[in-house]
């Protein structure tokens, strides 16, 4: 079982399992579309589609952020549409070493499914390697996953100002409040430290090795146990790729504030802070 990362030689050697099952999460915030326009061009054999704002997260509404956390039967109805369920190694990857794609594994953590792993090094490791694409839309046949929510796991809005150890996940420009491309204001949740996710990488894309991460990771979160830490972004996506860092440092799972920075700072009663906590 592969529950973290997976390399592209080990994945080319299992496209004609009909037991795994490879989900194409490329995305790109300035462009909702191109991810699937990229997908439609050419992609990983055997590969199918999940679109961070209609498949990753649930309708927009009042609360919950950019991209509200699908609720546990939402999620059950998307993992079985694109064919997993408790029997299927799932591989998911994007064009950004795992920023996309790390929702979609943490997701099925959540929901009880730990046969879920990167694509380390993502699309871009794929094709320097050379190995195969084909274009066009694959739909598998549906499935049938059940799983119960971890609920856990996740820390609603009201919660986080008594959280232990909140990580913000952030660039650290956005996370001082330097300058703010989405949000209605720059800055973070106070008392909120930083830990950038792209800091879990390599410079060729690749995750580092789960000695350093757990060097790094047990520096920042100190005495602190992995379980009681929350980590949160600018709608609850990249966070999770510090999550999935945190597991495949060999740490116990940390939680997750999905509403994250775009929940936060829409409402004007909440503090804000600026600068290096």
């Amino acid at each position: 079982m592969n529950t973290t990362l997976i390399d592209t030689e080990r994945l080319s050697q299992q496209l004609d399992d009909p037991d795994w099952v490879i989900v194409d999460c490329r995305f790109d915030l300035a462009d909702p579309e191109a991810g699937e326009r990229g997908y439609l061009e050419q992609h990983i054999p055997k590969a199918v589609y999940a679109h961070l704002d209609r498949d990753l997260c649930r309708a927009r509404r009042t609360g919950g952020g950019r991209h509200p956390m699908p609720s546990p039967q939402d999620l059950c109805d998307l993992f079985s549409r694109l064919g997993i369920d408790r029997s299927k190694q799932v591989v998911v990857y994007d064009s950004t070493s795992g920023g996309f794609a790390a929702r979609l594994w943490w997701m099925l953590r959540y929901m009880g499914h730990n046969a879920v792993a990167v694509l380390d090094g993502g699309w871009q490791a794929w094709l320097n390697a050379g190995l195969g694409t084909q274009g066009g839309r694959r739909v598998n046949i549906p499935a049938e996953f059940r799983g119960e929510a971890k609920r856990a796991w996740l820390v609603d809005i009201d919660e986080v100002p008594r959280v232990p150890l909140l990580i913000d996940s952030r660039d650290p420009a956005r996370y001082k409040g330097e300058f703010e491309p989405f949000d209605r204001v720059a800055g973070h949740i106070p008392g909120a430290i930083n830990r950038f996710w792209k800091d879990n990488l390599a410079a060729d894309g690749r995750c580092l090795s789960p000695d350093r991460l757990r060097r790094s990771l047990k520096k920042l979160i100190g005495g602190t146990p992995s379980r009681d830490a929350v980590f949160y972004c600018g709608s609850g996506v990249t966070a999770c790729h510090n999550l999935l860092a945190v597991v495949h440092a060999g740490l116990p799972d940390a939680r997750l504030y999905a509403g994250s920075w775009s929940e936060w700072a829409a409402d004007p009663a909440r503090p804000v802070a600026t600068g290096t906590d």
